[in-house]
């Protein structure tokens, strides 16, 4: 779900970057291997002063696996010296994480700011001290060489973006963050680890994660105690007839399930989206109780404008449509887009309340709201 997709960044130059086992000389063995549990993407090990981040998922369909090493003294010539206090980031997925290790004030770059939804983060866009290096697809290298941070913080669709080539042979150090890849909700959230290690700060966000994954099972067992599983169903027809939704092996399917509700497209294979048409969605879901997230669409007038069918929901005669595409930002940035991933515990007490709102009476809505 993020909403720029024009970053492939993933290396630092030659000399940094380790893609071969003559490569990591200095290095010849891991111990104290971080307790990653629930993300598939990252893994950090310590070796002696050392950090390393090994980035197993850094595109979509990737077979390159990278490994980037990190020291507070900088040991061999191969290592990023951290705390980082200079840096550029990508994806509005990464602000939250930083605002939570308290380093907002060392992003000095990023592109298409007006995505940023953070009021903290947006206070800083407004007084100059986050530059804006270009938008989606038009990456302004010159603007961002003449930040010079110590580390840029990426991700990739595919594969690298051929203008970032500028910015590798500068020798300013490039790592890809996989968050968006992961499968389940906690996996999105436990990266806030990555941005750990790159402040030094590994301590305070493994903390950080703990409290937010606490949150997240206790609600979960909180779901369970509803003894009614209120069947759901989500997206809508985008572009070509086609209605996108969630597989039944995505983390959206898994938020689902951890709520206590029957998602219609539970047993279907895949971890990322399904293609549907109208017909074959309206003849599964017509009599669903809910309809959870249907796509870009703003308002119940806007739906029927795109097709009167929609209409013949259930869920839309009983006004149970809730979006999370309403509630922005100052300058139009959707906040769940960029706070969702690192806060999932938010996520599936919304879902509750939405659907078993007897189980959390006292709690109010984050990201959804109620389609008008």
């Amino acid at each position: 779900m993020k909403k720029i997709f024009f970053l492939g960044l993933f290396t630092i130059f030659l000399n940094i970057i380790s893609c071969s086992k003559t490569d990591k000389k200095e290095h010849i063995s891991d111990n104290n291997t971080s307790q990653i549990r629930y993300a598939k993407g990252f893994q950090i090990s310590n070796i002696g002063e050392i950090q390393k981040i090994t980035i197993k998922a850094p595109y979509q369909n990737s077979s390159e696996v990278f490994d980037y090493f990190f020291s507070i003294k900088k040991i061999s010539k191969n290592d990023i010296q951290i705390p980082i206090s200079k840096i550029v980031v990508t994806s509005t997925t990464h602000i939250p994480m930083i605002e939570m290790l308290q380093e907002e004030s060392s992003i000095i770059g990023f592109p298409s700011s007006n995505f940023i939804s953070s009021e903290k983060t947006r206070q800083r866009v407004a007084s100059g001290f986050i530059k804006e290096i270009g938008k989606e697809g038009l990456l302004n290298t010159e603007t961002l060489l003449d930040l010079e941070p110590e580390l840029v913080v990426g991700y990739s669709v595919s594969t690298t973006d051929k203008s970032l080539e500028i910015i590798k042979k500068a020798g300013i150090p490039v790592i890809y963050n996989g968050d968006w890849l992961e499968e389940t909700p906690l996996g999105r959230a436990e990266w806030i680890q990555f941005f750990g290690v790159l402040f030094n700060k590994q301590k305070m966000a493994d903390s950080i994660f703990k409290t937010i994954e606490k949150e997240y099972l206790e609600t979960k067992q909180i779901a369970l105690k509803s003894d009614k599983k209120s069947t759901v169903f989500s997206g809508a027809v985008m572009s070509k007839d086609i209605w996108n939704l969630p597989a039944g092996e995505s983390f959206v399917a898994q938020f689902l399930a951890d709520a206590n509700l029957d998602y219609l497209w539970k047993t279907s294979k895949g971890k990322g989206s399904l293609s549907l048409s109208f017909e074959s969605v309206f003849e599964k879901a017509k009599n669903a109780d809910f309809w959870i997230a249907p796509g870009y669409f703003l308002s119940k007038e806007q739906l029927l404008k795109s097709n009167a069918l929609y209409a013949e929901f259930a869920a839309f005669k009983k006004d149970k449509i809730y979006t999370p595409t309403t509630k922005k930002g100052k300058t139009g940035g959707v906040i769940y887009y960029e706070l969702a991933p690192t806060r999932p515990d938010l996520v599936l007490k919304d879902l509750i309340k939405i659907t078993h709102p007897a189980l959390l009476p006292n709690y109010k809505l984050t990201f959804f709201e109620k389609m008008q």
